[in-house]
């Protein structure tokens, strides 16, 4: 894993996350599949446990991809927006997902750590080739 060890933390806990529920959810799934908006669970029927699992797959992937990945600013996005979906198709259970929107913040300081660096690796090569 690269980069600060602010930033390295920050990977971790959004990682640890994304990676903890879908690993719980493999051993207790009805802890978890109420989650999911009811439109989406009409949608599963009977198969809303594999929906789960399917999610927890991407979400696996996107820990890891925090963990050991380049181009971080790819899967703080894409957390970033499942975050946002989870915390707008939830708000009446703000009790438990008053957390998701932290984590959220350390999506977007990730996004932005990232994006800031990028812009000065440009800088830097423009600078260079004059």
């Amino acid at each position: 894993m690269r980069g600060s060890v602010s930033e390295r933390i920050l990977r971790l806990a959004l990682a640890f996350a994304f990676i903890y529920p879908a690993v719980s959810a493999w051993f207790n799934p009805y802890a978890w599949v109420g989650y999911f908006p009811p439109a989406v669970l009409d949608i599963a029927g009977s198969n809303d446990i594999v929906l789960l699992h399917v999610f927890g797959v991407t979400e696996i992937l996107i820990g890891l991809w925090l963990i050991f990945g380049k181009k971080i600013i790819w899967p703080s996005t894409i957390a970033s927006l499942y975050l946002i979906g989870i915390v707008v198709f939830n708000l009446n259970q703000m009790d438990v997902i008053f957390r998701d929107i932290s984590i959220l913040a350390i999506a977007l300081a990730l996004i932005a750590q990232e994006w800031i660096a990028n812009k000065s690796d440009m800088s830097l090569t423009t600078e260079q080739e004059r």
